[in-house]
């Protein structure tokens, strides 16, 4: 008995210290955003002697941070919405349809998710160019929305297995139609891979910064990590100001993820046992 409780407290405590390691960046940053610049490079680990909320209310105004949320917020609801739209009905029929065709076009899709983002970067960039959507919130929505159907056509094409397709002939049989199936039927049995999905993908979206970077260059369209990028000089940089402006940026989605990581860890567990 106490040998298993020793084991117990050994493996919390390793737990505690591999979170501790993880999280001491984000504590840094916390600690140093409420220092004034001498504080900061007089001694970085040191608690700050107060609360400066100067600092703030100085990268609020200087970033236009009501409005680079805005922005990002659009931009991840639109492309979560195109990707769960496009992935589902995508998803679900190719599963249904049991054809060579079908498989290649799915091995397609999987395929896809090898590819690395510098491979495709510049010729990306062409094409943003040529439809042009460069400067366009809705533009890059399209864009996160391809790169991201790859995944979630996958991970909706194994849960749809798991459910029985004489649902669907039952649906068929009373007159729906293909759309009227998946809308009443198919779609709302889809529930724990969707928030999944949606949540894993707001995550990617609203923590990336390569592609704002590389679409948008209109400052009243930034999103709020590009617009913490304008916290940088040529040859001096306010560090207070870029520590709280992160800070800034990280709190609503740490607030997301606590709220859904238990749907997160839901449609991951079902997901695997379906598919």
């Amino acid at each position: 008995m106490l040998r298993k409780k020793f084991l117990h407290f050994m493996i919390y405590l390793l737990l505690a210290l591999a979170a501790i390691f993880w999280l001491f960046p984000l504590i840094m940053a916390f600690m140093n955003s409420f220092k004034t610049n001498g504080e900061l490079l007089t001694n970085v680990v040191s608690l700050p002697k107060t609360l400066n909320l100067k600092n703030y209310i100085r990268t609020i105004e200087k970033m236009h941070y009501i409005r680079s949320f805005g922005n990002t917020v659009l931009l991840s609801f639109l492309s979560v919405f195109l990707i769960v739209l496009f992935s589902a009905l995508a998803g679900w029929k190719l599963c249904r349809t049991k054809t060579k065709l079908s498989a290649a076009i799915f091995s397609l899709f999987v395929f896809s998710m090898l590819i690395p983002f510098s491979s495709i970067m510049i010729p990306l960039y062409r094409v943003v160019l040529a439809f042009h959507i460069k400067n366009s919130l809705i533009g890059l929505s399209f864009v996160y929305s391809g790169l991201g159907v790859s995944m979630a056509i996958f991970l909706y094409h194994g849960f749809v297995k798991g459910i029985p397709i004489d649902l669907e002939e039952a649906a068929a049989i009373d007159g729906c139609n293909n759309l009227k199936t998946f809308g009443h039927i198919v779609f709302p049995m889809l529930k724990p891979i969707t928030a999944t999905i949606c949540i894993t993908n707001v995550l990617w979206i609203w923590n990336d910064f390569l592609l704002p970077l590389i679409n948008i260059s209109d400052n009243k369209k930034y999103s709020l990590l590009l617009s913490t990028n304008t916290l940088f000089g040529q040859y001096s940089s306010d560090w207070t100001a870029i520590l709280s402006a992160l800070i800034l940026a990280a709190i609503p989605v740490i607030i997301f993820y606590a709220i859904f990581q238990k749907q997160i860890l839901k449609g991951i567990a079902e997901g695997a046992v379906k598919g």
